[in-house]
């Protein structure tokens, strides 16, 4: 077996975690690049998406390289979660760290209704 990365080590850590206390809720997961911020609500159970937001949505201005950007993608989420009838989820980071992006992302779909 090859040997992970410390960044995909952390990744199964968080999702092993996540998977023990999730009692069924879907999962909002974020990704981060270099250039854009993407986040989506996923049903684990039947494998399905249901609702995305990222910084290359139509109306998005330019890169999402920073917090107000990955604010605005949070807003948008937590708008789609409601019309797909979404109101708790569990928070998903990846292999990111809770901080600077990924941070405004949370408090911004928290601000807009999400509960995590």
């Amino acid at each position: 077996m090859a040997k992970l990365s410390l960044f995909a080590r952390r990744r199964r850590r968080v999702r092993t975690a996540l998977k023990a206390r999730a009692f069924g809720r879907p999962r909002l997961s974020v990704h981060r690049s270099g250039r854009h911020m993407y986040a989506q609500i996923i049903d684990d159970a039947t494998g399905r998406t249901l609702a995305a937001a990222s910084t290359l949505t139509k109306g998005s201005t330019g890169p999402g390289a920073t917090t107000d950007a990955a604010a605005k993608v949070g807003t948008e989420l937590a708008e789609a979660a409601k019309k797909a009838g979404v109101t708790a989820v569990v928070f998903d980071r990846g292999g990111f760290l809770f901080h600077g992006r990924v941070k405004a992302l949370a408090d911004a779909a928290r601000e807009g209704g999400l509960e995590f």
